[in-house]
């Protein structure tokens, strides 16, 4: 049986942390693809919290718009791009956030939104992010209302300028949407970095840094435990710091 060997190295903390406070129920991540509306068009009202969606087309996401549209060998995108037409369109939710979560952080992680695609809660702006194909995330919790109050997201995706792609590239929300809550102590997004830099057929060492947020008051003392398992799901190896 092969030998693996777990090394843990140094901690790159954020803050003045010194390692991932261990708590039971410290992340929780929610598929929030159903339950939105969707309007092919511009309307620049739309962002705002008040704005009447009730026409709108209701959807669950990933969704694509230009794949429900006719094929034109004349369209701008080119038949390499499908020959299926772009333009702009508007994704919006509305949602409920629980009480239990006033005191943690809420992000929203979207898998991919093709293209130019800006972000707007309860009528704030928090960005824009070109292109179409890598993932990127959002922190809600300073504009988030809790209990039975209303939250409202608005997403405008822009693929009007075409041809902007050598392939079919589809348009809008087309990959899955979450809604993660973690406590003011985790794991940051991304923050589990893993190599391996000793591999032989005898044994392997395993280099894992993990970097952690920390956005509570004050500088904290805590645990990390990494626990490696193989393919069958056996528990190979453990190490906590």
């Amino acid at each position: 049986m092969k030998q693996i060997r777990l090394l843990v190295f140094p901690l790159f903390l954020s803050l003045a942390c010194i390692s991932v406070f261990a708590q039971s129920n410290s992340r929780t991540t929610e598929n929030f693809n159903k339950g939105w509306m969707f309007h092919l068009g511009d309307d620049p009202d739309a962002k705002n919290n008040g704005y009447n969606d009730t026409s709108w087309r209701s959807l669950n996401l990933p969704h694509d718009w230009s794949i429900e549209m006719p094929f034109d060998k004349n369209s701008p995108a080119g038949t390499g791009g499908g020959a299926l037409p772009g333009g702009i369109g508007w994704y919006r939710k509305t949602f409920t956030v629980p009480v239990a979560a006033r005191d943690k952080k809420v992000f929203i992680d979207f898998d991919g939104i093709y293209m130019n695609s800006e972000v707007w809660i309860n009528g704030h702006y928090l960005g824009i992010r070109p292109n179409g194909y890598i993932s990127f995330r959002y922190d809600l919790t300073p504009y988030l209302h809790f209990g039975n109050e209303k939250n409202v997201i608005a997403v405008k995706v822009d693929n009007s300028k075409q041809p902007n792609s050598r392939w079919y590239s589809g348009s809008g929300i087309y990959r899955n949407v979450w809604l993660v809550t973690v406590n003011n102590i985790f794991v940051d997004h991304w923050g589990t970095y893993i190599t391996t830099p000793e591999v032989s057929n005898q044994s392997a060492m395993v280099q894992i840094k993990t970097k952690i947020a920390n956005f509570s008051k004050d500088p904290q003392t805590a645990s990390l435990l990494n626990i490696l398992y193989d393919q069958a799901g056996r528990e190979v190896a453990r190490k906590g710091v």
